[in-house]
């Protein structure tokens, strides 16, 4: 008698269009399922309960594929392998696809925080592409440990902070739990869940080390700016006389220059920040500000004005909004010309 796998071999040869569903079938799923997810991101629903949910059913799946793949393929099974490398790959896809959104806002494309954002759209890319998957992916099985790992931080990172924890210590602890959910992978066949666990505490200590040395270059998602803007001065937390350049003249009958910034942050996150002033390139002066309080839609606003950019102003300028732990949030530009 054939086994299932076979006659399923057998089906996708005499059937032109169950071999195409079968090698896009997923792709597209995985794609629908994930623009459904960032429909329902944009509705507004608690995005943060859909993302928890995403986490524990890839962290289940994750850990019982592990440990059972081995006796999986002893035994033939490849249906249930396929079956479960295409539901990682899917619930991967819509986790990164949900998060996605959180990650872009926070981004300042012109800093090195994009270098974080940039592979993670990559990785989305590559769970959408059966092929690509199956080509890159399934035949190296440390790539796709890498993959569910990078994935549950990123989705991590997003989540903390909606239930109040500081992006810093988002950061860290994404980093820690992301480490210890690798356990089932780190356990050796037929070693001791001792060894996994003390192999994957090791790891979660190295990665929050690391991630310290690196967060400069990772968004402090959630927090992006709502709105930024240079003006002549600002009356009841509204910039007056907006600009993006203006002329040296100009400057010094103004007698200074603000920086307005209205930054967004979920509902409980109190995060101190700063405006780091720079004239091409090079740092000019940090201004500290009253802690960003979250929960206001439009973004908390707050500003710092300069009466003296020096002896020569002219130039391109720069704000960077940072945090205290010094995660870029945003960045305001304008121009003093001649």
């Amino acid at each position: 008698m054939k086994s299932l796998g076979s006659r399923w071999e057998a089906v996708k040869a005499r059937r032109p269009l169950v071999r195409w569903v079968a090698r896009w079938g997923v792709s597209v799923a995985s794609l629908l399922g994930g623009l459904a997810a960032l429909f329902v991101l944009r509705r507004g629903l608690p995005h943060v309960g859909w993302i928890v949910g995403y986490l524990i059913l890839l962290w289940f799946l994750f850990t019982v594929f592990t440990q059972f793949r081995q006796s999986l393929e002893v035994r033939g099974q490849r249906l249930v392998i396929t079956a479960a490398d295409y539901a990682i790959q899917t619930l991967s896809h819509g986790l990164l696809l949900f998060v996605l959104p959180a990650y872009f806002a926070s981004t300042t494309f012109s800093s090195p925080n994009v270098w974080f954002f940039l592979p993670l759209v990559g990785l989305a890319l590559l769970t959408s592409v059966d092929p690509w998957y199956r080509a890159l992916v399934l035949p190296r099985r440390w790539v796709g440990q890498g993959l569910f790992g990078v994935s549950f931080f990123a989705a991590l990172n997003v989540a903390l902070p909606l239930v109040s924890v500081p992006p810093i210590w988002a950061l860290e602890g994404s980093a820690v739990l992301s480490a210890l959910a690798l356990t089932p992978a780190l356990r050796r066949p037929r070693g001791s869940w001792k060894g996994a666990w003390l192999r994957s505490a090791c790891f979660a200590v190295l990665a929050a080390v690391l991630l310290w040395y690196l967060r400069a270059g990772i968004p402090p998602v959630p927090l992006h700016l709502a709105r930024a803007t240079a003006a002549r001065t600002v009356a009841e937390m509204e910039p007056v006389e907006p600009v993006s350049s203006l002329s040296a003249g100009q400057l010094r009958e103004w007698g200074g220059m603000a920086a307005y910034t209205a930054v967004y942050a979920p509902v409980g996150i109190r995060q101190p920040i700063a405006h780091l002033w720079s004239k091409d390139g090079v740092p000019d002066a940090t201004v500290p500000l009253s802690p960003v309080r979250g929960g206001r839609a439009q973004g908390f606003r707050t500003y710092s004005r300069r009466g003296d950019l020096g002896p020569n102003p002219v130039g391109r300028w720069t704000v960077d909004v940072v945090t205290a732990s010094g995660q870029l949030i945003g960045r305001l530009r304008f121009s003093v010309t001649p």
